[in-house]
């Protein structure tokens, strides 16, 4: 029997549109998973830079940046070109972040040397929120090379969070710092002020010495305190709901109740009636 194709019967852009949400049929992870590759090699290619390189191996970086930005350039092209909406494709914050994160390496290639160019080379780092696009994969159990379990999928979640905002905030940091900050020389000492920031040990051997660099500081911690937590406690929330059993007290109406509940926790009212009995 011969299946149909997914997009047989469909026009360009619904076809286009399909393939870049897929992410089960053999082409949809072919894309995704190639696009998460590039999204990998375009944030090692922007943390390699920062270091000391021969002339020759940083042009071969810079050629292979603007290669994958122009990829990059294309994909947010047929991401508008296939949106039902295309306004507010464009308005999506993601859809945003996609373009601001290739337009630095853009601008050096049709603006070289621009005042412009310079100033808002910063947003280089945001390269790494990109990788927060691969979080709709985590709506289903349906992942890349197979099933996974609900736990895994928020635990990898919770893994991304960490280091994308370990990794963006150690982008900015080195952006703004290292120009004036000699203990800031590449990307590897902005992520180790950045974790010994976030986990608020303060060596105190770098510090912030600009502006900018205290407020990307503050704005990193305060990240830290919210998203990490918030995703975290998906994690608690599903193990102690396991733990649980779903009777409710017909006095107070709670609803959820230890396995070995005889009573209410909330009212004391006699519950263990409600359980079905042991085989």
């Amino acid at each position: 029997m011969t299946t149909e194709s997914p997009h047989r019967g469909r026009d360009a852009r619904e076809a286009v549109r399909f393939y870049l949400l897929d992410h089960r049929t053999p082409l949809g992870k072919t894309i995704d998973i190639a696009l998460l590759a590039l999204n990998l090699v375009f944030v090692a290619v922007f943390v390699a830079e920062t270091y000391p390189l021969s002339p020759g191996v940083r042009a071969a970086l810079w050629n292979t940046e603007v290669a994958i930005a122009a990829v990059f350039l294309g994909e947010y092209v047929l991401r508008l070109y296939g949106a039902e909406d295309r306004v507010a494709e464009f308005r999506n914050p993601y859809t945003m972040v996609d373009l601001l994160a290739i337009l630095p390496t853009l601008l050096v290639v049709v603006w070289p040397g621009s005042a412009t160019v310079a100033s808002i080379g910063f947003l280089r780092a945001v390269r790494v929120v990109r990788v927060l696009r691969f979080y709709r994969f985590t709506q289903d159990a349906e992942f890349f090379f197979g099933t996974v379990s609900d736990n895994a999928l928020r635990a990898l979640k919770l893994l991304l969070t960490v280091l994308v905002l370990l990794f963006v905030s150690a982008g900015a940091f080195y952006s703004v710092e290292h120009a004036a900050n000699s203990g800031v020389g590449t990307y590897g000492d902005a992520f180790y002020y950045v974790v010994v920031a976030l986990s608020t040990v303060g060596f105190g051997d770098i510090v912030p010495v600009t502006s900018a660099g205290r407020w990307v500081t503050v704005a990193s911690i305060l990240a830290g305190i919210v998203l990490i937590p918030w995703q975290a406690s998906g994690i608690v929330r599903e193990w102690t709901r396991r733990e649980k059993i779903d009777v409710t007290c017909p006095n107070c109406g709670l609803s959820s109740h230890d396995q070995d509940a005889s009573h209410c926790k909330a009212c004391g009212h006699v519950i263990y009636q409600e359980f079905d009995a042991p085989e």
